[in-house]
Order: structure tokens, then C-alpha cells, then sequence
């Protein structure tokens, strides 16, 4: 009587491998179908926007503070190495233990994507990507177990030849998953809209503003500059994937505790009078000395002259603005009808909006926080009440109101820097929105505190530049910035984090004088 043999398992890295690849083909299917429609997306995105969603405020927080404005490409990379990892766990159980239980695994992983699509909205179709792409992982994950398998296990050559069948197997797999994945991001560029946003325009501003005075900018070598370019402007929001509006298919709504409901399209937006205001943006999550802050000449609407037209009920007190993406703020509606400047802004710093910065519309409100006001993507903007409505980072422990607070950052010389000893400069901004800076100090070491050199004030929504001489010793130097601003309040000294309304403190750095 012959016994027959179980087949020995390929072993641990290919058992790995064959989990990876059969993930990496329900990736790759689920891309492509979901570049089928702009309605659909990848399940790295599905899964990323939830994670984001319940992501508690300290934990935000510390992302920002780790990865500064790279925090979503470290989510993404996070997201892969999981992936990675629970896609080597599926291969080993498929090859080393049970078919069933690798599938199940796999199953799983599905399973988590069509919830994650789900719960973003937009009814069951949304979940077609990940419904497909975990079917296409699973019929490479049997058919990758048979070519192990399917051989006579009593063959002596049996091994290598399983070995020879699998590793072709693997090879074929890599390269459909390669093929699949690539047409799938090919096709999902169409719905791109960077070609339009490269040849738009913005109509003119019915008053514009002076340039920028030279006053405002002090030569300083490693010093912000006064505007900040688009491109080096901080962006801080929860899009994995920024949503791709076509002005054609634009349409903003302010609607709520309101006497009339306004509906306005792209054009009817660009229609009406434009104004021009120099706004300094900050991030709540800020910390002291940190680059979260950014200065841009903005172009737009009005937000006061589009809520008297819409008529706001006595009883309203909150503004909302909600995004194409899902993302809210809510700020007081007094904030929004008292004099400051806060905009509908189609334009930055002379051109129209740049994707990342809200392309077509956004919200800025000057003096309060990104977090509270600054939607972007704006498609409606709802009157309501702070009792009936917990805007996003509300829900997660952030304070439903934000003013800016007195802050003030040293830009040169950086900390820990080596400085040549003899004639040198301390050089930096600060900002007060709606107060604006009156005043800046200077401590070198153990010193008095000296008043520094201001750039010119454009207005009081805006940052201020300063700078103080100073002689450069040999040693250790430790150098600290306080500001006083136009109400005539010191900056706190009392250091807290950014949560729950923004970082306060005294920005130090530590330098060296050295002998050159």
C-alpha cells in the first residue's frame, strides 16, 4: 500500500510573497474600477478618510507636530505598511495552514474597505471598488495556492517543480497587478482638473490694493519673506485626495436660518464686485516657533454683502462652511458682519486658487484660526446655531471658538546654529490678526529685553517683520522674542500646546557664537 504525503509548505518568504501580490492585485483591480467614475475611489483613500474622521484632537495634534505638513503622506505610508503586513499574514495562513482561513483573511480585508467606502456616502456603489478588487485577490490567492499544490507530492521532483510553478505564478501575478494598477491610474487622471485651473483667470478687482511697500519687507538673509509664494504656503486640512471641482459644475448654497435660500455658480461668483485683502493665515496647530503661518494677498466676495442678501435670522450665531470632501468649520456669525475681512476667496496672491488651497472656493475670515473658518472646497455654507451644530475638530475636544492669538517666531539664526562672531542680526515675523503688532522685544541671554526694528505695518491683519543688531560673542546664546500688540497686550510667557485653541509661549532658540 503506497502512503501519500502531504505537500510541504513553499516556505515563509514565498508564503509571504503570495499574500503581497495577491493584495497588491486587489489593489491594483479596485484602482482601476474606481477609475471608472469620479464618484468612486481607491480603498486606501476610503480607509484613510475614516481613520481621519475618528482620529481624536491630541492625537491630530501630535501627527502635525511629528510630520509638520507631510502628515497625510505619513498616514498613507502607515496605511501601506499595515497592508503590507496583513497581506504577508493572508499568504502565510493560505500556505501554511488553511486555504479557507487566507481567504477569510482577505475576505476581511474587503470587507474593511466596502465599510470604510460606505460610511463616506454615496450610496452602494460606492463600494464596487473594493468589493471587486477583494474577489480579484482572492481568485490570485487560489489559483497561486494551486500552483503549489496541484503537483504529485510523492514526485522527487515534486518541490521544485511546485517551487518552479509558484515563482511563475508570482511573476504572472506581479505583472497583471502592475499592468491593472497602472491603466487604473492613467485612467483616473482624466478627471484631473489641473489643465483647467493651469488656463483660467481671475476677472478684475474693483479696487485693488497698492503693492505690497517695500517698508513691509526687511532684508534679512534666512527672514520670510513678506508674502509667501503659493507653492511654499502650509497646507493643513484632512484630504487624503484633493477633490477635483469643475467650475461647470460648481454650485455654492447659503442656506439655514435665513430669509432666502442663494444658490451661485462659478461664474455668478466671478460676476460680482472682487475685492483684494492682505490676510496672515495660521494654523492652530501651530507651535511656538513653528511654520504653520503663512501671508497671502487674497481675492474674492465679500461674506457680509452675500449673508444681508440672503437675510440672517436675529437667532443665528453660528457660520458653517462645508466642503466637497465632508470637511465643516463653524465660526460666530458676529465675526462675520463686523467690519473685518473675511472672503469668499476665488484668488491667491494674484492667481486663481491653487487645488490645494481650495480651487474653485474657500472661506477666509481674518483673525481666527484655519480650523474654525478656513473651509476649503466650499460648496454651502449654513447659518446656524453653536447649540445645534459641533463643527469637526469641535466633535473631536478642539474649542468651538478661535481667535488668533499674539505670537511671535525668531527665522535666523536657527536653532543650534553656528554664528559667526561679530556683527550679526536676529531676524524674525509676528502676528496679532485684527490687532495687529505694535511692538517687538529681544532677549540675548540673561540681558535686557531690546526693541527690535519693524518692517512697515500694511495692516493689522497681517504679520510684521522685525529685526535687532546685535554683537556676536564666542559661546552659547540663547535668544528669545516677545511681541505687544496693537491693543497693547504682552504676548503670554505661559507656555501651552496647540490643543484645544492654540499654542502660547515665548519662542526660544539656542546658537553658537563661533570664531571664523
Amino acid at each position: 500500500m503506497s502512503i501519500v504525503t502531504r505537500r510541504s509548505s513553499p516556505g515563509f518568504w514565498l508564503s509571504i510573497l503570495t499574500g503581497v501580490i495577491s493584495a497588491g492585485m486587489a489593489l491594483a483591480v479596485a484602482t482601476l474600477v474606481a477609475a471608472t467614475s469620479s464618484t468612486l475611489r481607491s480603498p486606501v483613500l476610503d480607509i484613510g478618510d475614516r481613520f481621519i474622521e475618528v482620529t481624536p484632537g491630541w492625537l491630530k495634534d501630535l501627527a502635525i507636530s511629528l510630520f509638520d505638513t507631510n502628515d497625510k503622506i505619513a498616514l498613507l505610508v502607515g496605511i501601506g505598511l499595515v497592508i503590507l503586513l496583513f497581506a504577508g499574514l493572508v499568504g502565510w495562513l493560505a500556505m501554511n495552514v488553511r486555504l479557507w482561513v487566507g481567504v477569510a483573511a482577505m475576505a476581511l480585508f474587503g470587507l474593511i474597505g466596502i465599510g470604510a467606502a460606505v460610511a463616506g456616502g454615496g450610496g452602494p456603489v460606492v463600494a464596487l471598488p473594493s468589493l471587486v478588487g477583494a474577489l480579484s485577490g482572492i481568485l490570485l490567492l487560489v489559483w497561486l495556492h494551486r500552483c503549489w499544490y496541484e503537483s504529485d507530492p510523492n514526485s522527487q521532483a515534486a518541490n521544485s517543480e511546485s517551487r518552479r510553478q509558484l515563482l511563475r505564478g508570482l511573476g504572472a501575478g506581479a505583472l497583471g497587478m502592475g499592468v491593472l494598477g497602472s491603466a487604473g491610474m492613467f485612467l483616473g487622471r482624466r478627471f484631473d482638473i489641473s489643465s483647467t485651473l493651469a488656463s483660467a483667470s481671475l476677472p478684475p478687482v474693483g479696487a485693488p490694493l497698492a503693492p505690497v511697500p517695500g517698508g513691509a519687507g526687511l532684508s534679512v538673509t534666512g527672514l520670510s519673506p513678506f508674502v509667501t509664494p503659493n507653492a511654499d504656503f502650509y497646507r493643513i486640512d484632512t484630504a487624503l485626495s484633493i477633490p477635483q471641482v469643475r467650475p461647470e459644475d460648481f454650485m455654492l448654497t447659503i442656506r439655514g436660518m435665513v430669509d432666502r435660500e442663494i444658490n451661485l455658480s462659478y461664474e455668478d461668483l466671478l460676476g460680482r464686485t472682487q475685492v483684494e485683502s492682505d490676510i496672515t493665515m495660521t494654523c492652530v496647530s501651530n507651535e511656538v516657533g513653528g511654520r504653520l503661518v503663512g501671508n497671502a494677498r487674497w481675492q474674492g466676495v465679500r461674506l457680509a454683502e452675500l449673508l444681508k442678501e440672503a437675510g440672517l435670522d436675529p437667532r443665528a450665531d453660528q457660520v458653517v462652511g462645508r466642503s466637497y470632501d465632508g470637511y465643516t468649520c463653524g465660526f460666530p456669525v458676529a465675526v462675520a458682519m463686523d467690519g473685518r475681512d473675511a472672503l469668499l476667496a476665488l484668488g491667491m496672491n494674484g492667481e486663481p486658487l491653487p487645488l490645494e488651497h481650495g480651487y474653485p472656493l474657500r472661506l477666509i475670515v481674518a483673525g481666527l484660526y484655519g480650523y474654525v473658518s478656513a473651509t476649503k472646497w466650499l460648496r454651502e455654507i449654513e447659518i446656524t446655531t453653536f447649540d445645534a451644530f459641533d463643527h469637526y475638530w469641535v466633535s473631536r475636544g478642539w474649542a468651538a471658538e478661535a481667535p488668533i492669538k499674539t505670537s511671535s517666531r525668531i527665522d535666523t539664526p536657527g536653532s543650534f546654529e553656528q554664528v559667526p562672531v561679530g556683527d550679526g542680526v536676529i531676524a524674525g515675523v509676528a502676528w496679532a490678526q485684527t490687532r495687529g503688532i505694535d511692538r517687538v522685544e529681544v532677549r540675548i541671554d540673561d540681558g535686557e529685553w531690546r526693541e527690535a526694528e519693524m518692517g512697515l505695518e500694511v495692516n493689522n491683519t497681517t504679520w510684521r517683520q522685525w529685526k535687532l543688531a546685535w554683537n556676536v560673542t564666542a559661546g552659547r546664546h540663547d535668544l528669545t522674542v516677545r511681541a505687544v500688540d496693537g491693543s497693547g497686550e504682552l504676548q503670554t510667557e505661559d507656555r501651552a500646546r496647540p490643543m484645544p485653541d492654540g499654542a502660547t509661549g515665548w519662542h526660544s532658540v539656542v546658537v553658537m557664537g563661533v570664531d571664523t
